[in-house]
């Protein structure tokens, strides 16, 4: 029998005790066999009643519980007729439902000296220990198996400082942007291209400055030059027109010139 089927059978021992309790069963009593007597049954649940119809009560009420509450049916009812010693055959637990007469006749706790005898509290103190121990090994399971994942989730080992270096910096923009103005008023250093490349020598670049000076006034000069003579070009016109300008003033002076006045004959 394995333990989750012996722990179901448990639950169902405590059901039926705690309806012997509710009908006002005497000395309730669970005995866990030995396992020598495990091929018989795990366990017995005794109880005595007062009369024979409180007997047929218990017996009914621990079949009906079962039935609702478990879906369980019994393997086989004897006794019920009588009254006086009802037997329940669960097959995994047996109900023995007394006459507190009969009880102390047959005396099946005598005759089963080798089980072990529980009131229902204890039994239920049992189950319960029982029952927390199981979540522990499930829970003690399940951390075991999280830890090998996380070992092979191992961090990744830290590389040289020269790559961590090559890196961009994950300091704040305004943090870089100090930087970086830092980095422009600091003189830089040549580097070795530069140093393969030397800057062009100051003559040269003082006769390139010459040669763009000289240019730049001879170009000065041709436009000087240009612009003299449009001026020239223009006196010309400005003489010439000048020139038609003047016999006509003198034409004007000739028609302008006032006629002699002739005195008029006085008639007599």
């Amino acid at each position: 029998m394995t333990t989750e089927t012996k722990q179901q059978t448990r639950i169902y021992v405590q059901a039926a005790a705690a309806v012997c309790e509710d009908k006002k069963g005497l000395d309730t009593r669970i005995l866990e066999l030995d396992p020598i007597d495990s091929g018989l049954s795990d366990f017995f649940l005794i109880t005595s009643a007062s009369n024979d119809r409180q007997a047929i009560a218990i017996a009914d009420e621990i079949e009906d519980r079962l039935k609702k509450e478990f879906g369980v049916f019994p393997n086989s009812v004897e006794g019920r007729r009588h009254g006086q010693w009802i037997l329940l055959d669960y097959v995994d637990f047996v109900v023995h439902v007394f006459l507190a007469e009969r009880r102390a006749f047959y005396d099946i706790e005598r005759l089963r000296k080798s089980a072990r005898p529980l009131t229902p509290a204890e039994f239920d103190a049992e189950l319960k220990a029982e029952l927390a121990a199981k979540t522990l090994a499930a829970r003690g399971k399940s951390s075991a198996k999280l830890k090998p994942a996380a070992a092979k989730q191992a961090p990744i080992p830290n590389k040289p400082a020269k790559k961590a270096a090559a890196k961009p910096s994950l300091a704040p923009r305004s943090k870089r942007a100090a930087k970086k103005s830092v980095a422009k008023l600091k003189p830089t250093k040549p580097t070795k291209k530069s140093a393969a490349n030397p800057a062009p020598a100051p003559k040269k670049v003082a006769k390139n400055a010459a040669k763009k000076t000289v240019v730049k006034s001879k170009s000065a000069k041709s436009v000087a030059k240009k612009t003299v003579a449009k001026k020239n070009v223009a006196g010309k016109k400005v003489k010439k027109t000048a020139l038609k300008k003047a016999p006509a003033k003198k034409s004007a002076a000739k028609k302008t010139t006032p006629r002699k006045l002739t005195p008029k004959k006085k008639n007599r």
